[in-house]
């Protein structure tokens, strides 16, 4: 038996070796040099086993080096497939018929020949029985703790992939489009048995599988924007799959629900064809789509970085994005997702675009406006005559006479007391002086009737959003963060928002009239 198999028979378990434990190893074969690579490249035992001839180039420079790794792994596979050691001194099961056969028997006389020969078939046939037995228990085990995990929960356990898969995930490379096709196929083909054969996952389940292949694998989220792009992949792959069934109770009842003919017959062949060709056009389309939209990505992310920006471009490519922004903030993807792929939502003048380019409503004019006409009603409420706030703005106003520094400190005023009139809870709209404890959209403001130093925050996901200048530009951005990222506004924040969406967006509401009723009130009848 070569040395090399010998020495096999030491360690049959070096799948589980640690990655010190290889590079110990290493020192043992005078392979020393190649330890720190083998260390940055965190190359396990599993590892090892798995490396290609391409991949052992990649990874060792001199010839001698690789030539000793390659034919270390090569005898390596060929002792597992032949020999299967087991390590135990008296498991004969998986020695050849010499080894497995007693002393005295390993040179026989002339006599025991017959004995020794009827021996053979037997040592063969528990080999074989060996093995079969080896390998169901491993096909056993694998497929309890699948079948353990059937049962979905957030805990989804990756399908194992074939092997030029497990290669390029080894190896860390970005996936080229027949590579992510194959990925697609094996997470929907799981998925299925996860759902018991139903093509219809819920978008937490999306998100499950999307997010584990994401933990397992960092490298694949490109640029931060791989969970959208696997989550839709793989949304796509279960559309096509759905798309020429007929027979399935499930997808035809959904198929009526969603606007499909009811009672469609069988397709032709002249039909099915052309379903074919449209199916390519379709995916062509899409992989054309995912590129621009990944350029177009990429440019946010570097013209945000730069402190001149062609405003014309952001406009321009932020209308081209909304459909697909739209989509992915109502597909409930992470809002750090959103603002990393559209950093450009972070200015306020951007949220203000989204909001009227949605609702046709130009919301800082309206806030504005609302701030304006209503600062001297709520200043005068009896609910806040003895608030704090209140009070330090008629402190304010006795030190000046210009009348559009005093307009300016009763719409400060009256935007951080909108919550005390209606009841609502303060903390969740605006924060004085203090510290964020909230994770919807929120305001914080730092001396408020300071005419030079005043601070306006917008804050989402306790985190600051954007700086802003006054409190009309600071109230237009948290309504528009509310609409924008679609957030539902909180139980005790609701009775201030009511007021300031129906005035800013026209809403019918029997406890405030719009902004439009008012003014046909004001107006003289026509005679």
């Amino acid at each position: 038996m070569p040395a090399e198999i010998k020495c096999i028979d030491k360690n049959p378990a070096m799948e589980t070796w640690s990655v010190d434990q290889v590079c110990k190893w290493l020192v043992e074969k005078n392979l020393g040099e190649l330890v720190p690579r083998f260390q940055e490249e965190e190359v396990s035992g599993a590892t090892l086993l798995a490396l290609n001839d391409r991949m052992v180039q990649q990874l060792v420079k001199k010839i001698g080096h690789q030539a000793v790794l390659m034919d270390f792994i090569k005898k390596y596979k060929q002792g597992n497939q032949e020999l299967k050691p087991t390590g135990g001194p008296a498991d004969t099961s998986t020695l050849t018929p010499a080894q497995a056969a007693p002393e005295h028997e390993q040179n026989p006389s002339p006599t025991s020949h017959g004995d020794q020969t009827s021996l053979y078939p037997a040592v063969l046939d528990n080999r074989l029985i060996d093995q079969r037995v080896l390998k169901q228990r491993r096909n056993v085990k694998h497929v309890l703790a699948r079948h353990k995990a059937l049962q979905w929960t957030k805990s989804y356990i990756l399908p194992e992939f074939p092997y030029d898969v497990k290669c390029m995930l080894v190896e860390q490379k970005r996936p080229d489009h027949s590579m992510r096709i194959r990925i697609i196929e094996f997470l929907q083909a799981d998925m299925t048995k996860y759902l018991e054969g139903s093509l219809y996952p819920t978008t937490q389940q999306y998100n499950d599988v999307v997010n584990a292949l994401l933990q397992a694998h960092p490298f694949l989220d490109e640029d931060g924007c791989g969970f959208f792009l696997w989550k839709r992949a793989l949304k796509d792959r279960f559309k096509y799959i759905r798309r020429p069934i007929e027979d399935d109770e499930q997808v035809m009842r959904n198929k009526c629900k969603f606007g499909h003919r009811r009672g469609q017959t069988r397709k032709s062949l002249a039909d099915i064809q052309s379903n074919e060709i449209k199916i390519v056009q379709i995916k062509e389309e899409s992989a054309h789509l995912d590129s621009e939209v990944d350029e177009h990505i990429s440019w946010f992310q570097q013209e945000y970085m730069k402190t001149e920006r062609d405003w014309r471009e952001v406009d321009k490519r932020m209308s081209q994005t909304l459909e697909i922004r739209r989509k992915m903030i109502g597909g409930q993807t992470p809002l750090k997702d959103i603002l990393k792929m559209f950093p450009f939502l972070k200015c306020p003048y951007q949220m203000f675009r989204e909001v009227q380019i949605l609702t046709k409503t130009d919301i800082y004019k309206k806030t504005r406006h609302i701030l304006e006409s209503y600062s001297e009603n709520i200043l005068t409420a009896f609910s806040v005559l003895d608030n704090p706030i209140n009070t330090a703005l008629q402190e304010k106003m006795k030190h000046y006479t210009d009348e559009g520094v005093l307009k300016y400190m009763k719409m400060t005023a009256t935007c951080l007391l909108l919550p005390h009139v209606f009841g609502d809870e303060p903390s969740l709209f605006v924060v004085v002086n203090g510290k964020v404890h909230v994770s919807t959209p929120v305001l914080e403001v730092k001396n408020p009737f300071h005419i030079n130093g005043c601070e306006f925050s917008l804050y989402l996901n306790k985190e600051k959003l954007t700086k802003v200048d006054d409190c009309v530009t600071a109230l237009a951005a948290l309504v528009s963060a509310f609409r924008v990222f679609g957030i539902e506004c909180p139980r005790r924040l609701s009775q201030t928002f009511n007021f300031l969406e129906t005035l800013i967006f026209d809403m019918q509401s029997p406890q405030f009239p719009s902004l439009k009723e008012k003014e046909i009130r004001s107006q003289p009848p026509i005679t």
